[in-house]
C-alpha cells in the first residue's frame, strides 16, 4: 500500500493506493494517521479509489482512525469507495459509521468550516 497526503484548505488528504490489510503496510496507515492529528490535522478525507481490497484488520484500522479523529474533535471521511470496497461496508453496516462520498469537491464541502477561515 503506497499513501501520499494533500492538503485542500484545512482537510488533509490521503490518496491510498493497493491493499490495506494486515502486514507492514497497516502500522504505517496508523502511524500516518496519527502524526497528522497530533500535527493538528484533524479532518481528514481518505480517498480509497485506488484500494483494491480492504481485510478485516484494515477495516478495524479504518475504524480506529474514525474514532481517533472523532476524539480530537475532527472527522474522517471517506473518498471513491471502489464497488468491492463499498459492498464490503455494506455488508459489515460501518457504511453508516462512514461518511462516504464519490465526489471530492462535495467531500471537502461537507467538512465544518475552521472558525476564520
Amino acid at each position: 500500500m503506497k499513501a501520499k497526503t494533500r492538503q485542500a484548505g484545512s482537510i488533509t488528504i490521503i490518496d491510498l493506493n493497493g491493499r490495506i490489510t494486515l502486514g507492514e503496510d497497516l502500522p504505517q496507515l496508523r502511524q500516518l494517521i496519527r502524526d497528522l492529528l497530533a500535527q493538528g490535522h484533524k479532518n481528514i478525507l481518505l480517498n480509497l479509489a485506488e484500494v483494491s481490497y480492504i481485510d478485516s484488520a484494515g477495516l478495524g484500522e479504518l475504524v480506529s482512525a474514525n474514532v481517533a479523529a472523532a476524539n480530537r474533535g475532527g472527522q474522517l471521511k471517506l473518498l471513491h469507495l471502489t464497488k468491492r470496497v463499498k459492498d464490503l461496508l455494506q455488508i459489515t453496516k460501518l457504511l453508516t459509521v462512514f461518511d462516504a462520498h464519490e465526489d471530492e469537491a462535495e467531500a471537502i464541502a461537507s467538512f465544518p468550516k475552521a472558525a476564520g477561515a
